[in-house]
């Protein structure tokens, strides 16, 4: 039997753990953390802009099952600054769905396993070992690491550790399993950026706030003149929020807590604002101070998201380039959980075609990667330089039948929900 392992157990890994199941693997799902999803726990935002062509286009090509789980959560669709038709998810409910759908399917998870080495034979890696000891063995694995962390990164930006959902001084810093493999990471150009959002506790705020909230699913506060926050946008990793009206106002969401679209807001600042006197940080608990610091790092990839130098590593989400979202994170997950599958087999790799704004998505961050001639930025579906793109090449609709017809053409549909056999057409 085929033996897939996924290392990191947010969005990206899950659903590569999901991708390679349904292609007929054994899939192993280590997790460095007590819970899955990662940023996923406090993110909560779906749909918005690009992100609902391209998470329709990934639906049918099989890649549905996370979707229809956060389908199920969602408390509210709603438009606000710069965004429509944005679905928000309940953080607080969709993490146990998940592991609960997950154990159905077979995959194995393992919690708090902290993979911080490679048993490497030649260029191909034969197993993954953890801080406890344990070794997975595989026939091909599945990178979803993400790029924060450890707390030393945090430091750089005078933040110290502020606490957030990735508990690195409780479960351990995240180790990068393609630089144990012996890939040469880039760290040398500055990516680095805050999460663009924290969480505020409900019950902390005016009764007010919550009831127009919870009612309408997104408020804007004005913010008085003297606590203008422009200085904070150019820090967060989500450009797509860095617009006037995130600096003249809060823009809150209901994502089952309330969701604050800043990288951080001093405390003091935020209980002086009428509705927020006593105002309590939910995540990163020290939300006054910063947040958690993330794109520190590029791994080289293709654009079939295996990862250059190793023969059987692909990796997804972050790790995959300066992505930004939980359906960027859906997307290349499930693409590297398929193509691990194919690697095993010695299948022809997948590559989406450009045709598709999941294609066109994961070569453009590459060429982007790749130049030195301008300054990157951080991609995404949603909003700045790659939605723009989308509009440009016609890959933006939320024609869902435009989509479909988009999807078969490219003869895709359902290919990530079919399993793989050895019989299938091999690499030449």
């Amino acid at each position: 039997m085929t033996k897939i392992v996924v290392i990191g157990g947010g969005w990206a890994g899950c659903a590569a753990a999901v991708a390679a199941r349904s292609a007929g693997a054994d899939v192993v799902l280590i997790e460095r953390t007590d819970m899955l999803l990662g940023t996923g726990l406090v993110g909560g935002i779906m749909y918005n802009n690009g992100r609902l062509s391209a998470a329709w286009e990934a639906r049918y090509m099989g890649a549905s099952a996370l979707f229809a789980l956060i389908d199920a959560t969602v408390r509210h669709v709603v438009d606000f600054p710069g965004h429509r038709h944005a679905a928000l998810y309940d953080v607080n409910k969709i993490e146990p769905l998940v592991a609960t759908y997950l154990a159905k399917m077979g995959v194995e998870v393992h919690l708090g396993q902290r993979a911080v080495d490679v048993v490497m034979e030649g260029q191909r890696i034969e197993a993954v070992v953890t801080y406890g000891g344990q070794t997975y063995c595989g026939q091909a694995f599945v990178e979803a690491t993400g790029t924060a962390g450890p707390v030393g990164n945090c430091l750089r930006f005078d933040s110290s550790c502020v606490m957030c959902i990735l508990r690195c001084p409780t479960f351990g810093p995240r180790v990068s399993i393609a630089a144990k493999a012996g890939v040469q990471e880039e760290t040398d150009r500055l990516f680095e950026a805050l999460s663009g959002s924290c969480k505020l506790r409900k019950a902390s705020l005016a009764t007010w706030v919550v009831e127009k909230l919870e009612r309408e699913g997104v408020l804007l506060v004005p913010i008085p003149q003297f606590l203008g926050k422009e200085d904070l946008l150019a820090k967060k990793a989500c450009q797509q929020y860095a617009l006037r009206e995130y600096a003249e106002n809060l823009v809150l969401l209901d994502t089952g807590s309330v969701k604050l679209m800043a990288p951080f807001f001093p405390l003091e600042q935020l209980r002086s604002i009428r509705g927020f006197e006593q105002a309590k940080f939910e995540d990163p608990y020290s939300g006054g101070r910063g947040n958690s610091v993330r794109y520190c790092l590029i791994t080289p990839r293709d654009n079939k998201l295996k990862v250059e130098g190793v023969e059987n590593l692909f990796c997804c989400g972050e790790k995959g380039g300066l992505m930004v979202g939980h359906t960027e994170a859906i997307i290349t997950g499930s693409l590297a959980g398929h193509n691990a599958v194919r690697e095993a087999l010695a299948l022809e790799l997948l590559e989406l075609p450009t045709e598709l704004a999941c294609g066109d998505f994961i070569a453009f961050v590459r060429e982007e990667l790749a130049a030195k001639d301008h300054e990157i930025g951080k991609y995404t579906f949603a909003g700045s330089i790659y939605f723009q793109r989308m509009r440009e090449l016609g890959l933006y609709t939320t024609d869902l039948g435009k989509i479909e017809r988009r999807v078969k053409q490219a003869g895709l549909w359902g290919i990530f929900s079919r399993p793989l056999t050895k019989q299938q057409k091999k690499r030449s």
